[in-house]
């Protein structure tokens, strides 16, 4: 009986790490999206040895990665959405130093006009 639970666990893994591979190919993972699979991959995982102490380690792996999921979501959502706000505060700050320096120049230009007058 051991045996089949291992073995289900290493299948149950190994789906997992493919869909995990498969849903890298193309653009590069949202912060949201990163957070989503570590969570499955950390509950699939922690579910599937939980499962397997009551013997189903199946069923566990489906539980733990959907939980996993959820949460890995939820805290992958709030880092993005911090991510989202420093950009757009640092493109604030950046505006802000153009337009500093755009006024020094023209402080500089009228010193300039005033010293030749």
């Amino acid at each position: 009986m051991r045996t089949s639970a291992t073995k289900t666990i290493v299948y149950g893994l190994a789906v997992v790490a493919a869909l995990a591979m498969i849903g890298c190919s193309g653009q590069p993972l949202s912060t949201r999206e990163k957070g989503t699979g570590i969570g499955a991959l950390i509950g699939a995982g922690t579910g599937a040895i939980i499962g397997a102490a009551v013997g189903s380690p199946g069923a566990g792996a489906a539980i733990g990665g959907a939980l996993g999921a959820g949460g890995g979501f939820l805290v992958g959502n709030e880092l993005q959405n911090q991510e989202h706000s420093q950009k757009q505060t640092q493109s604030q700050i950046n505006s802000q130093q153009r337009e500093i320096e755009r006024q020094r120049r023209q402080i500089e230009q009228l010193k300039q006009q005033q010293a030749t007058e």
